[in-house]
């Protein structure tokens, strides 16, 4: 059985921690097919919306205790090494140029909250439960920071890392580090439904417009920028992709990349 699944349905892939005997604990081999599932996720054209979810009662109890032990008696270059396919499978999740949809199923702590924060959207349980709880070992959340930071803004995480507090998938919500929260029940067919709400949107568009928040956000609104956007929008609105969405517009029909049989 493999611990991490990939599967391929109607343009969405799902990928899948699977080691609900551990928690969904993540390991160099788990952080390794990770990699490798962003990577054909990113590379294959026919996928345009990826979940990323998990099997069991648990989200993701973030970093295996049996790797971390190993590692401790590893000297700091092995460590850094290790540390940085870490950073990488999150930069790659971050990175994609596909939507991403972190379904939380159950509660993320440590390294998890990180592939949380990277996910273009969230959706979790009103159960789940969120701890970075990496100073309670004596360690820091360092490579997922700069994502958690992102997601919850600078003075909230300095709370968050030094506390290692539980935190409701209610607060979540109201900090930013999930999009939304609703019952056990609602689960899947929110994370359905917002896959489906995805793919009737062109999907160049929805790459660039992910990118477009990146570029932009927290820049100054200067000639440069004005110079940025309207390039953007220009170069979209004479692309073949942006010709056909207007004419199904005008013309009352569903644009090209609309899956009419659902």
């Amino acid at each position: 059985m493999s611990h991490v699944e990939l599967n391929i349905e109607n343009a969405v892939a799902t990928v899948t921690l699977n080691r609900p005997e551990v928690h969904n604990a993540f390991n160099e081999h788990v952080i390794s097919n990770l990699i490798d599932c962003f990577e054909r996720v990113e590379n294959d054209d026919n996928i345009r919306v990826m979940i990323l979810q998990s099997t069991g009662k648990s989200f993701s109890a973030g970093a295996d205790l049996n790797w971390m032990k190993k590692m401790a008696s590893y000297s700091e270059e092995q460590n850094l090494a290790d540390a940085q396919q870490l950073a990488l499978m999150l930069s790659k999740l971050f990175h994609l140029s596909k939507p991403t949809i972190a379904k939380v199923q159950g509660s993320a702590f440590g390294g998890a909250v990180g592939l949380v924060a990277c996910c273009d959207i969230a959706i979790a349980s009103r159960m789940s439960k969120f701890c970075l709880s990496e100073v309670k070992l004596g360690l820091i959340p360092a490579t997922i920071s700069p994502y958690v930071i992102q997601a919850v803004g600078p003075r909230l995480a300095k709370r968050l890392f030094m506390t290692a507090e539980v935190i409701s998938s209610r607060r979540a919500r109201r900090i930013g580090l999930i999009s939304e929260a609703v019952s056990e029940d609602e689960l899947d067919s929110e994370v359905a439904n917002i896959a489906s709400q995805l793919l009737k949107n062109g999907p160049v568009a929805v790459s660039l417009a992910k990118a477009l928040v990146d570029h932009v956000a927290f820049k100054p609104i200067d000639a440069d920028m004005m110079r940025y956007t309207s390039k953007q929008i220009a170069a979209v609105r004479v692309s073949n992709e942006g010709q056909e969405g207007l004419a199904a517009f005008l013309e009352k029909r569903p644009a090209n990349w609309v899956d009419t049989h659902d």
